[in-house]
């Protein structure tokens, strides 16, 4: 019953049956003589097995992920997407059957114009989007800006309707909105995997209120309010504070940090990650790049506790070899960190062509209509061979 279970276990991901029952019959039909030669080759495939079927637990959860929210703008534009072969197909099956991307991440604006390169991205558009990626069997990740438009590193600007609130009315704004985004999606039985509380709040988020570098208390209450939200609606998604810079180990210790010691609720540490964003940095030196984000996520790890998730990263166009290696590094490494605290890696836009929304060229679809090689950084293969019985003595 129990080498059953085992069998069956181990089908359901890699699905080849003869190898599996081949490794079974290996120790079956060991004969007794020879038994204490083999006994080594035995464990040893005992122990593969199980480290098999424990992996495949771990990868259930593992998140390879791209932030599509432009996809209803291009749509609406007459944009198709293509695959390598150039047949035209919906983004998200491209997405999905073809580079292993499970997540898709949805940026929401609180009351956005409609303008499809910065606008767009409001409740009612996200839920529609959030359908779509529920029934490609995919999980759904949001990045709430408390903006009517983009909030980054650079600003972080109040929605208009909140641009006269106090610190108290904004705690409560943050709140009632991250709530409202919430049951849209749970009328509809979504429910996120993650919902980043910001996004990229290097320096605080609703300025000038929630500036960090002036007022870090404030700053925490945002955060913890938003989190609070997300748990009232549902407890088992995870939250995220966002910051961009993922090498910068100094930003990471005074931003993260603090807002453990002002007791800022919240689950996860997310960070951008591009290489052409760093000074003095091309896409060449990719590997340098990787190692200091990485340097800077191990730290970030011992010291908060906290598990860790590459929430954007991109490359021009162009360099597609450079990426696609880049990328493949990126998980490789996140993968590797123990007890699972690395939780995956997205791509931001890849869905963009060449110069889009006036000039956005980190996308990974080229100007024939058709992905780059970039995306191949995430297709990952995994092994199912068994040694021979052959090979037992």
């Amino acid at each position: 019953m129990v080498k059953q279970f085992i069998i069956n276990a181990f089908l359901k991901t890699v699905k080849t049956k003869s190898r599996v029952l081949k490794a079974f019959n290996c120790i079956k039909l060991l004969p007794h003589p020879a038994f204490s030669r083999g006994i080594h080759y035995m464990l040893y495939l005992i122990m593969s097995i199980i480290i098999s079927l424990t992996s495949i637990a771990f990868s259930a959860d593992f998140i390879k992920g791209a932030d599509v929210s432009w996809v209803p703008g291009q749509e609406q534009n007459g944009i198709v997407f293509k695959d390598s072969s150039g047949k035209q197909r919906d983004i998200l099956d491209i997405l999905k059957n073809d580079y292993q991307i499970n997540t898709i991440r949805l940026r929401v604006f609180v009351n956005p114009s409609d303008d499809w390169g910065n606008g767009l991205c409001d409740i009612a558009s996200t839920v529609d989007m959030a359908k779509r990626i529920e029934q490609n069997g995919m999980k759904l990740m949001l990045t709430l800006h408390y903006s009517d438009s983009w909030a980054d590193p650079g600003k972080q600007n109040p929605p208009a309707e909140w641009k006269n609130f106090n610190a108290d009315q904004l705690e409560t704004a943050v709140y009632n909105h991250t709530k409202e985004v919430m049951e849209a999606l749970s009328v509809e039985g979504i429910y996120p995997v993650m919902v980043q509380i910001g996004n990229e709040t290097n320096n605080g988020m609703l300025w000038p209120t929630g500036e960090a570098s002036s007022n870090m208390g404030n700053y925490a209450r945002f955060v913890t309010s938003g989190h609070n939200a997300v748990k009232e609606i549902s407890p088992s998604t995870q939250t995220v504070v966002h910051l961009s810079n993922g090498f910068d180990e100094g930003l990471f210790r005074w931003n993260i940090d603090s807002l453990i010691i002002y007791n800022a609720q919240f689950d996860i540490v997310g960070m951008s990650a591009y290489p052409e964003y760093r000074n003095n940095t091309t896409v060449n030196d990719w590997e340098d790049f990787n190692n200091d984000v990485f340097a800077n996520i191990t730290a970030v790890i011992a010291r908060t506790k906290k598990p860790v998730i590459i929430a954007e990263t991109g490359m021009h166009y162009t360099s597609e070899e450079q990426c696609r290696k880049m990328l493949a590094d990126m998980l490789k490494k996140m993968r590797a960190i123990e007890n699972n605290m690395g939780l995956g890696v997205l791509y931001w836009e890849p869905q963009a062509g060449p110069g889009y929304n006036r000039g956005y060229n980190l996308g990974a679809w080229g100007a024939d209509g058709k992905p780059t090689q970039a995306l191949k950084g995430f297709v990952e293969t995994v092994s199912t061979s068994v040694p021979s019985c052959k090979q037992r003595e």
